[in-house]
């Protein structure tokens, strides 16, 4: 039997690949146009010259200029939290059982990728986005530390409440000082130090896993 042009795949799978390279297209075209301008000085003709696409386009795929930094912003998120899961994962296989040992692991990966990803990193963080955006962060941020809660362990006191909090919190503050560091050997001071003062935060009596 012949086979198409599409490899022998159906028309379908043809045109979920187009749309998939043109997602793709429009998110790296994004990323640039974004971390350059900053969303408010972004317009969507930038965008579509940078990509060589169309506003049709953009609008199809994506509903607005709005809707494109969302969808960049949950790219970033996903690739974040899935790198500090992985790193968690690899360090249980490795057998470690200490609860913040591995959160260390996960923090250490994050920061890594907050180095990686600076230009994404300091876009996110610097106010710029579209309306309802601060809640989405917030909102993100709020699962972050129901995570690192269960992945400490710890229980329901105030203590233990206040410390998963503050621990998340570092990791926050210390991942946008990283994005703005001028090279990695300094990127690097900063993730060392972190993980040092998470140490002893963490360490602390009443505090997870403590």
């Amino acid at each position: 039997m012949a086979r198409g042009s599409n490899g022998g795949r159906g028309p379908g799978a043809w045109t979920w690949s187009r749309t998939a390279e043109t997602r793709s297209a429009l998110l790296r075209g994004a990323r640039e146009v974004f971390t350059e301008q900053g969303y408010s000085g972004a317009a969507i003709a930038d965008l579509v010259e940078r990509t060589g696409s169309s506003v049709g386009s953009v609008y199809h795929h994506f509903g607005g200029k709005a809707e494109l930094f969302l969808a960049l912003w949950e790219e970033h998120h996903h690739a974040q939290e899935t790198r500090a899961a992985t790193a968690v994962a690899r360090a249980r296989e490795a057998g470690v059982d200490d609860p913040l040992e591995l959160f260390c692991a996960g923090a250490r990966a994050f920061l890594e990728g907050s180095w990686e990803r600076r230009d994404l990193s300091r876009l996110f963080m610097d106010g710029d986005g579209p309306p309802g955006f601060e809640t989405t962060r917030r909102s993100s941020g709020r699962d972050w530390v129901r995570r690192n809660t269960v992945l400490l362990g710890a229980g329901g006191s105030p203590a233990e409440r206040v410390t998963v909090a503050i621990l998340t919190s570092v990791i926050g503050e210390a991942g946008r000082e990283v994005a703005v560091c001028a090279t990695r050997a300094e990127a690097e001071e900063v993730i060392e130090t972190t993980l040092g003062l998470i140490r002893r935060l963490g360490a602390v009596e009443g505090g997870p896993a403590r």
